[in-house]
């Protein structure tokens, strides 16, 4: 779901560098200029062989014990103290005064001290898209028995537990590995988990002292794990749901909806309110998720791009990954913009958001007999196919912005009984609805603004809407100025699908390069993300809104949060088939058996262009391939420390980041040339370099005596040379390197800073041409 704040920013067309300026004035407004008699949460890192520590029966004493030397001896300073972290990081999180801060900085043990930092969230059809409806002894969903035995933990805004989706009929038993809870709150009780959902927790300690209050929204704010929002039992039912027969949306959509994972078990972690989800909440439950048990963990939320070293979601996968727990996370919603990609840490899988060939459309028919791609969910199959023709109209200007509907800006003579044309940006596209109905509006036209172009992402309105590209908008606008009376009408087309190319890349969806680690091409890949169906709560109407009084068991809704529980899912699955791999062997699979066509079987599109790398990443999922990749790419903890030092983080830095307390110099040394064993490769050429090569290692997890020739597609100004040329695997589990060079041979222009180009490189079967294991290449030039 798009958040507020980067609706704000990136659907306005402004600059990247007026971005960057806003973006870094609000980092200085929050973090620099707090009043210093003002209690602000910080999460404070400690060693975790603090030289202090012994003196202590519990870690828990020992962290009290830090705020007892700086905050008064009047005051119970455990009173301050908010979380205790011992699995995700060692430290804690309190209530200090910015006066306070400094007195704890100098005491023994204390590694970094980070502000809490607010982030945002981010079917009954997509896992057919993605050819998991094979039936019968064969296929993905057969070969992992649908994720049976495979725990997936959700850090999301709860759950809905009485949603069919979480039925438990036909699952197995608990796993004996299980060692969390179905902690009990506002209505929620232990019955309310099953053999399905097996766990549920809430955190909200983080969020309660930020917050004024609990909720400012009109809809209830449960104080439990049950989900008050819809975002969290969407994005569960997406990962793990069970089959649930003839689901829909108020008739529109109809199927069976599954998750990717339908067998797998699932656990939710509440740690987003209605205010935002706060970095200390989230390491606490990313805390007990380890302890827990789970096997993937799913986070549909983030944010900016920051440094590694600040980042509490960066810091807190790495331990997860240590203990063999994939980590899945959202590319965010601030695309199309270079450098928008959230949630680059290596060891995470960076999922961005695609289109599937599912369409709802709903037809304008201008007063003229000119029509008007759209499509809308409503009305559903109770309500008559067509709208009425009706008077169009587009309210401009005034201090109010009437063309974006905001509550109270339609004056109701203006549109009382019309059909209203709103501009899509700022404020909610169902709230747009809904100011129309307030103002006595009869149908709402949702038009793109040239930020969105043609996307067609659609919502279940209030009241009868349809939602237009662009390009359609440009023509609706010069007809209304066209003629003195305009008219309208909208001409509904129920469910269609497998009659339009996809998948094509998410407008929203972050893009690359990293903007703090570009050496990694980011996001990995994508996956389905534009019109998901998925479950949804009863305390809400399909459209989220309070107003809203319909009731249903299954609405849709689109984002990079739809996307990452679909690679989730598909992570259980291979985790099912392969349980001893290694969360970097999981992505491996997932990243090299990606499609870069779509289903005509031309290249996958982004927006009018085909997409590059750093739209799609590896390209988009396939888990029928991904179950049997034949080679994957591994990588070890260890290996990820190596990479930060080549990048040029301090030893304090690190330490942060993977609690190991290193020498650079020293690991720089005995791995002279090192590259991180990445699947796919990114080349960067400084002023003044003209080579450049990587070394990657394969591992066979196919036949034994397998031979895999490369063929690789050289990015434009690039020369490739690659030794050895022929792998030859004798046994399974054998791993054989190779090198790649890679030398410049393009022209800059004077007025050039920065260029990229883009190729790949695959190792084919020389038997039975599949597998084919492809790498995709990114190269950027930097000239200053």
């Amino acid at each position: 779901m798009h958040n507020l704040l980067p609706g704000i920013l990136f659907e306005l067309n402004v600059s990247m560098e007026a971005k960057s300026h806003l973006f870094f004035s609000i980092l200085l407004f929050n973090f620099v200029f707090l009043h210093a008699n003002t209690l602000q949460t910080y999460i404070v890192q400690l060693h975790p062989h603090g030289k202090t520590r012994s003196s202590f029966a519990t870690e828990f004493h020992w962290h009290i014990s830090f705020l007892e030397q700086i905050i008064s001896t009047e005051e119970d300073s455990s009173s301050r103290l908010i979380y205790s972290y011992h699995s995700s990081m060692e430290g804690f999180a309190a209530q200090l005064y910015e006066s306070e801060l400094e007195l704890l900085q100098k005491l023994p043990d204390v590694i970094a001290i980070r502000p809490d930092r607010r982030l945002q969230v981010q079917t009954t059809y997509s896992y057919k898209f993605l050819g998991l409806n094979r039936t019968g002894e064969e296929g993905a969903w057969y070969e992992s028995r649908f994720g049976r035995g495979t725990i997936i933990g959700v850090l999301d805004t709860g759950v809905w537990p009485e949603s069919p989706s979480f039925n438990d009929q036909g699952m197995p038993p608990v796993p004996k590995k299980w060692r969390g809870i179905c902690q009990e709150g506002q209505d929620f009780d232990s019955y309310n988990c099953n053999k399905k959902l097996i766990g549920a927790r809430f955190f909200n300690k983080g969020h309660r002292v930020a917050s004024t209050s609990i909720s400012s929204n009109t809809i209830q704010e449960y104080l439990s794990a049950r989900d008050s929002h819809g975002h969290g039992t969407h994005t569960s039912s997406t990962a793990g749901g069970a089959s649930v027969q003839m689901a829909s949306v108020l008739g529109i959509g109809a199927g069976i909806a599954r998750g990717m994972a339908p067998g797998a078990h699932i656990a939710v972690y509440k740690v987003c309110w209605f205010n935002g989800c706060y970095s200390s909440d989230i390491l606490a439950a990313m805390d007990f998720a380890i302890i827990d048990g789970v096997d993937v963990l799913s986070l549909s939320l983030g944010g900016f791009s920051i440094p590694l070293f600040a980042d509490s979601i960066a810091i807190g996968s790495f331990r997860a990954v240590e203990h063999g727990i994939s980590v899945i996370c959202a590319a965010g919603n601030n695309g199309p913009l270079q450098n928008s990609v959230a949630n680059e840490a290596p060891w995470i899988a960076t999922v961005g958001a695609s289109t599937i060939d599912r369409k709802f459309p709903a037809i304008v028919q201008l007063g003229n007999g000119q029509f008007l791609y759209g499509e809308s969910m409503y009305p559903g199959n109770k309500f008559s196919n067509t709208v009425k023709e009706l008077e169009l109209v587009y309210v401009t200007g005034g201090d109010m912005v009437s063309e974006f509907c905001f509550r109270g800006s339609l004056p109701r003579a203006k549109v009382r009984g019309k059909m209203v044309v709103c501009d899509r940006g700022v404020n909610g596209r169902a709230e747009k609805g809904q100011a129309v109905k307030e103002s006595g509006g009869a149908a709402m036209i949702l038009a793109n603004t040239e930020i969105n172009l043609e996307e067609d992402t659609v919502d279940v309105h209030v009241l009868p809407a349809t939602s237009i590209g662009f390009s359609e908008s440009v023509s609706l606008k010069a007809y209304i100025n066209s003629t003195s009376k305009p008219r309208a009408r909208i001409l509904f087309g129920g469910t269609v699908t497998g009659k339009s190319r996809a998948p094509a890349v998410a407008q929203f969806s972050g893009r690359g390069p990293s903007f703090i680690n570009p050496s990694i091409l980011k996001p990995d890949m994508i996956a389905p993300g534009v019109n998901i169906i998925a479950a949804w709560p009863q305390n809400l109407g399909p459209s989220g809104l309070p107003e809203d009084s319909r009731r249903v068991n299954f609405t849709v809704l689109s984002g990079t949060s739809m996307a990452c529980p679909h690679v989730s899912g598909i992570a259980a699955l291979i985790h099912s088939v392969h349980p001893k791999w290694t969360p970097a062997a999981v992505k491996s699979a997932i990243m090299t058996t990606a499609d870069v066509t779509d289903n005509s079987g031309n290249a996958i599109m982004d927006g009018e262009k085909p997409a590059g790398v750093f739209a799609m990443g590896a390209g988009h999922v396939n888990p029928e391939r991904a179950m049997n990749p034949g080679l994957i790419y591994d990588i070890k903890p260890e290996d990820y420390v190596i990479h930060l030092c080549t990048l040029g983080y301090t030893r304090s830095e690190i330490f942060t980041i993977t609690q190991r307390n290193i020498s650079c110099n020293e690991l720089l040394q005995t791995n002279k040339g090192f590259s991180l064993n990445y699947p796919s490769i990114s080349v960067i050429f400084k002023h003044g370099m003209t080579s450049n090569m990587i070394k990657r290692q394969l591992t066979n997890v196919g036949s034994p005596n397998s031979i895999y020739s490369v063929e690789v597609t050289a990015p434009e100004g690039v020369k490739v040379r690659v030794k050895p040329r022929r792998l030859v695997f004798r046994h399974i589990n054998q791993s054989l390197s190779y090198r790649v060079w890679f030398i410049s041979r393009k022209k800059t222009t004077v007025k050039e800073t920065v260029s990229f180009a883009q190729g790949h490189l695959t190792w084919v079967h020389s038997q039975n041409k599949l597998p084919r294991v492809r790498s995709p290449i990114s190269v950027i030039w930097k000239y200053k």
